[in-house]
């Protein structure tokens, strides 16, 4: 009957279920300049923002990221209490696995091998970044309790629980900053890895505590649509995974491959903070996967989420080249962020190149969330595995050459890696969005 018709997806509805995400997303990007901007002002700024960005970082990135998509799969298949359980069971496993590698790292002779002799760092960054990354080895256990509680946020139509955890995390690393400034003397790779540290531990507690009233008074026990079983939850779950590790592999190759073209030490130094502004324009696409994968099966979606998709992508790459106006430039880099007149230069001058990542991340989105909401997820792995060769191919490029500002070839080599992951995906989500999600193995629970 007409009057029995489900209302179609709005443009409101979907703007509602964003915004708390990319708000969230947003203050993340913040993040990485508030850190820089510290570390910029306190002693030895180019060795320490090069430890932290050219290693410490990019590293505790790679370890972490085999649990980046629990924010996903929790988000897609934590539909009643027995889920829930055998999802927080594998998570507490690969944390700690992920925390123990991590560890061994830091503290056997695989330092050397992997700083030294794979990434190649400079010798005046490799004792800091030792410390940093010492520091950090709560970081991957906090992450995965974190991404993996707000997923159940997010299903249950409470996103705006995720932009809240954010700003308690974000307020945590002021504090933290504050202290050391306030104490003066402490060296800037220990002040950035503190402040992550505080900020990750604060965001995973307050997600748990919020999750809590969730699962009391929302989740059921059994929803009826059998036992998730281990083998299907990995099945979905490993090429979400591979995908991850694939792409957060990038950040050392990166690093690796800028050690060993010219201006190696200025180049690792305005790494972070080219990748930092980046993330903040970049921050509308990532939160919009998670949009895709709730409402890609509600009435009137795939053209209303894919107009949406549009619009948000080419304003966030126009945001970005307000940069390369001049008196805006100068004014982020060389005075909010705290970089020298050099650094500030060779800076600006890479955002050129970074013009189309933002609108590449609103459409990766686009076409990955259709691909997670049908479950066929190798398809991601796919598209993320071109984008890592493609890459590497472009910094492999960049050192055999040697004539360009590791910096520059390190923006270009991911715009041209973001540009075919894009296309692949577009080509392989073809059938979900013709579905409409329809195919779903996991239906889901409408967003409140």
């Amino acid at each position: 009957m007409v009057g029995d018709a489900t209302p179609s997806l709005t443009h409101r509805r979907i703007l509602a279920t964003w915004w708390p995400l990319a708000a969230s997303w947003l203050l993340m990007g913040l993040e990485g300049p508030l850190i820089s901007a510290a570390v910029a002002r306190l002693a030895a700024p180019k060795i320490n923002l090069a430890a932290f960005g050219g290693v410490v970082f990019p590293i505790a990135l790679l370890v972490e990221s085999p649990i980046v998509m629990l924010l996903a799969a929790s988000t897609a298949l934590s539909r009643d209490r027995a889920a829930y359980r055998k999802i927080r069971r594998f998570m507490h496993w690969l944390a700690a696995s992920l925390t123990l590698a991590h560890t061994l790292l830091v503290f056997t002779p695989l330092y050397g091998f992997v700083v030294e002799g794979l990434i190649g760092a400079p010798p005046e960054v490799v004792g800091p970044a030792r410390i940093g990354l010492a520091i950090m080895v709560p970081w991957t256990w906090a992450i995965a309790y974190r991404r993996f509680n707000q997923g159940v946020l997010i299903r249950f139509g409470h996103s705006r629980a995720v932009g809240t955890g954010t700003v308690v995390r974000l307020a945590s690393e002021v504090l933290a900053l504050a202290a050391a400034f306030t104490l003066g003397s402490v060296p800037g790779i220990v002040v950035a890895a503190l402040a992550i540290d505080a900020g990750v531990l604060s965001e995973a507690a307050y997600a748990r505590l919020r999750v809590q009233s969730v699962l009391r008074d929302e989740m059921s026990e059994a929803d009826g649509r059998g036992v998730l079983g281990l083998h299907s939850f990995l099945v979905f779950y490993i090429p979400l995974s591979l995908t991850s590790i694939i792409s957060l592999a990038v950040s050392p190759l990166g690093s690796a491959a800028m050690s060993r073209m010219p201006n190696a030490l200025e180049s690792l130094a305005a790494w972070p903070v080219v990748t930092g502004v980046g993330f903040m324009f970049r921050s509308f696409g990532f939160a919009y996967n998670e949009v895709v994968v709730a409402l890609l099966d509600e009435p009137g979606a795939a053209a209303r989420l894919r107009r949406f998709a549009l619009v948000m992508a080419a304003a966030s790459s126009c945001g970005l080249l307000l940069l390369l106006v001049p008196s805006i430039g100068s004014f982020w880099f060389r005075d909010v962020t705290g970089l020298s007149e050099n650094l500030a230069r060779i800076a600006q001058r890479s955002v050129w190149f970074a013009i189309p990542l933002p609108a590449l991340s609103v459409l990766q989105s686009w076409f990955q969330g259709a691909i997670v909401h049908s479950g066929r997820t190798r398809a991601i792995t796919e598209a993320v595995a071109l984008s890592l060769a493609t890459t590497a191919v472009v910094l492999a490029v960049g050192v055999v050459w040697g004539g360009v500002i590791g910096l520059y070839v390190g923006v270009v080599a991911l715009a041209a890696g973001d540009t075919l992951r894009t296309g692949w995906l577009a080509l392989r989500s073809r059938a979900a969005h013709r579905n409409g999600g329809t195919d779903s193995p996991q239906p889901r629970r409408p967003a409140q």
